[in-house]
């Protein structure tokens, strides 16, 4: 039986008030209820001492958390006003912890305000905070006293408490204490990766001033970390590069004023834009008065305006653009631009509380037309820059729209599954149509396709021979590469698609799907020899260019072939190697046995290929796993790849531990 509803008239508007404006809905506040909103609840107490110490008031803030989630955040400014407020008629404590929308930085547009340019805007951060803890507690030093209040669960425990300064005590400066309350957010176990990332980024955008992070260890002790860049952005982007860069790294700044529409009130904008191109980092950050713009909004607008503007312009201006070539667009320069924007506005239009991006209009003018002019100054004063830049430009461009039209041409070549099946010579189907059992064995030739057709399930295992040796897929250009019809043949039956990269990384992928892969498995399997080595090495090389996501998820495997067979009474074993060879031949005493090398896969009979290869319950299957992404890509780069002269300091400094009885 349904309930009875509830009247709906006059009486039905309720109002939230005091601590549960927060506590029955964080996010509206935070952005989120869950981690997200707790970390957001932490850098609002932050913004206040970084606020403080961007006004001149300290050069330092240390930040501690215990290892049961209490938080601590410490300056040297001026201290909090806590103590009675004639003008407002109640504490300060009350209006600054228990208020939304009270503070001391709405008049900072105009001459002689307490917070030009503060990150703390709205006035909600600290009561905000203060609302979703389970406890906190505020100390201000100040005027030669020690001011100090608590509170739990959002409202005040006990009265404001004050005595006079010790003489070894700071003089001044505020300490604000709290844990975040399990009952407000769903999570409150902040990572440590949080706070490091935090304090960097504020590292970054407040010069000169120093974080020191203090994370207490559960053993005892903390691990601390302290975080500055004494010359900001331009330090910052010199340590992300690691001084591989290809144009010498930029500083320009600004400082102006005006309007977001002629009715609006004037306010001020200074900012600091530093950036340089690189053919190995790509990164674009923006801040606004220290925080952090996720979504970038008003500055991310003016970067992509003024940097394809410039760039195409001096591409015309050079005649570098092929006939009825197409312009450069701001993904082409993505690809290769380092990038941060430090601005600061006396009047901001946060998308809200958590300040991800900003939308001023007047600050996307003022910054467009700031570096569309000094693009154009920067190309005409150094012309061996610019060259550098435009070329390598127009090879991302190039590049990325030879991708495109390869996906395009692959899209149509790669048909879908259900349609390729019976045209791919000599591939071998199963029986299932569950992608969670079906496994793709990737074989050696036709004499091993017909020793794994009969010795496999033919229920959930499929089979497709390689014939020959397959394409160096790091050393053929695309075109070479989907003209391979083994190549193709596979991919068809992989069924995925394939990750196509052009110089731009927003190009990649478009076409691969991991929800179309046909198969739970795809395992290599070729003789356990020198030529069977090769061709495997060739064939992972193919999913390291083409389907390195198969390897990332853990798809793709190889099948080990065992060396030797030994037989000794009517019974057969299998080594895969040298010490277990031995193992066994301990085990057997002095039994009568038989020793020979295993013959290659065409040669074996069906029983021992699914004991020894296709048996989930008796095989051995190594799984391709990417531990270190940066090893790999060195690995097949060097080995695989066009760099020959890294390639033979690599043999001359390895060979020897691949040579046979060397003298090592």
């Amino acid at each position: 039986m349904a309930s009875k509803k509830q009247n709906y008239d006059d009486s039905s508007i309720t109002m939230l008030k005091g601590a549960e404006r927060v506590r029955s809905r964080p996010a509206v506040m935070f952005g989120s209820d869950s981690i997200e909103g707790c970390e957001q609840s932490v850098f609002e107490i932050l913004s206040n001492s970084v606020d403080e110490a961007r006004e001149g008031y300290g050069d330092e803030i240390i930040i501690t958390v215990l290892t049961d989630g209490t938080i601590s955040v410490e300056d040297s400014g001026r201290g909090v006003p806590l103590d009675y407020n004639e003008t407002e008629g109640k504490y300060n404590w009350e209006l600054v912890y228990n208020e939304l929308y009270a503070g001391s930085k709405y008049n900072n547009n105009e001459e002689g305000a307490n917070y030009k340019f503060s990150l703390g805007f709205n006035g909600l951060g600290a009561a905000a905070t203060q609302y979703a803890s389970e406890f906190m507690k505020v100390q201000s030093y100040r005027d030669g006293e020690v001011l100090e209040i608590n509170f739990k669960k959002g409202y005040s425990d006990g009265e404001l408490t004050k005595r006079p300064l010790g003489r070894k005590e700071k003089q001044h400066g505020t300490i604000v204490t709290w844990k975040p309350d399990i009952d407000v957010f769903t999570d409150t176990n902040i990572p440590k990766v949080f706070f490091e990332t935090m304090l960097e980024r504020q590292a970054v955008v407040n010069a000169g001033l120093t974080f020191r992070f203090r994370w207490q260890l559960s053993e005892g002790g903390y691990d601390e970390k302290e975080y500055v860049y004494p010359e900001g952005i331009a330090d910052y982007i010199e340590r992300v590069t690691g001084g591989k860069y290809f144009t010498p790294i930029q500083l320009w700044k600004i400082e102006t004023s005006g309007r977001d529409r002629p009715d609006k009130p004037e306010y001020s904008l200074k900012a600091e834009i530093s950036f340089c191109f690189s053919n190995e980092v790509n990164m674009i950050e923006y801040y606004h008065n220290s925080s952090y713009l996720e979504y970038g909004g008003s500055p991310d607008r003016a970067v992509k305006t003024a940097f394809a503007f410039a760039i195409d312009k001096y591409t015309k201006q050079q005649n570098k653009y092929n006939k009825n070539e197409s312009k450069i667009s701001f993904s082409d320069i993505e690809d290769s631009l380092v990038l941060v924007i430090n601005s600061f506005s006396t009047q901001t239009s946060y998308a809200n509380q958590t300040k991800l991006s900003i939308s001023n209009e007047f600050i996307y003018q003022a910054l467009c037309e700031f570096m569309k002019q000094n693009l154009e100054v920067y190309f005409a004063q150094k012309p061996a820059e610019a060259d550098k830049i435009m070329a390598q430009i127009l090879v991302n461009k190039r590049s990325r729209e030879s991708a495109e039209s390869t996906r395009i041409n692959l899209k149509k070549t790669l048909t879908s599954a259900s349609e390729v099946t019976n045209r791919i010579e000599k591939f071998v189907a199963c029986r299932s149509k569950d992608k969670d059992k079906r496994e793709l064995y990737i074989v050696e030739g036709d004499s091993a396709l017909t020793s794994c057709k009969l010795g496999r399930d033919a229920e959930f295992q499929a089979i497709i021979p390689v014939r020959g040796k397959t394409l160096n897929c790091l050393k053929c250009g695309y075109d070479r590469i989907f003209k391979s019809e083994i190549i193709v043949d596979l991919l068809r039956i992989i069924g995925c698609g394939a990750e196509i990269k052009g110089k731009s990384k927003s190009s990649s992928g478009k076409d691969f799907s991991l929800e179309a892969l046909r198969w739970n498995k795809i395992i290599i399997c070729t003789d356990a020899d020198e030529d069977g080595f090769q061709i495997r090495t060739l064939i992972l090389t193919m999913f390291y260019r083409l389907l390195p996501t198969l390897i990332k998820e853990g798809r793709v495997f190889i099948a080990e072939s065992p060396l030797f067979e030994i037989t000794s009474g009517g019974n057969t074993y299998f080594a895969y190697d040298e010490k277990e060879k031995v193992e066994i031949l301990e085990k057997l005493g002095n039994a009568k046995y038989v020793l020979q090398r295993s013959k290659g896969l065409g040669e074996n009979e069906p029983e021992m290929m699914w004991q020894t290869t296709m048996n989930p319950a008796t095989r051995r299957l190594i799984k391709i796993c990417e531990a270190d992404k940066a090893q790999t890509d060195y690995i097949f780069e060097t080995l695989l790849g066009d760099d020959l002269v890294e390639r033979k300091e690599y043999i001359a400094r390895n060979g020897k531990y691949y040579i046979k009885d060397a003298d090592v």
